[in-house]
């Protein structure tokens, strides 16, 4: 059985969706694609497995990408690791 991560929504408005994201050692989200650009803010350092490759996280670190990404993200490594996934809906003023 797959160990998945946990999402806790934090605001989901007109404007963006912002989630944070829990991953216990080996947990995933699953394969999934985003529908809208997003912005990844680490919480944690670490390590994930996104879209078949290994890349070091650093907690506060942010990074972008746009709207139709397709991926599975995993903790590769040996501790909790936790980010803020904020979706933007539409153009912001």
């Amino acid at each position: 059985m797959t160990l998945q991560a946990t999402a806790l929504m934090h605001v989901d408005d007109e404007r963006v969706v912002v989630t944070e994201w829990r991953f216990a050692p080996g947990a995933e989200t699953g394969h999934h694609v985003h529908t809208r650009p997003y912005v990844v803010v680490p919480l944690t350092d670490g390590t994930l497995g996104i879209g078949g490759s290994d890349v070091n996280l650093h907690a506060g670190q942010a990074y972008a990408r746009p709207a139709g990404v397709a991926h599975n993200v995993i903790n590769t490594g040996a501790k909790e690791f936790r980010f803020v996934e904020i979706e933007l809906k539409g153009t912001l003023p």
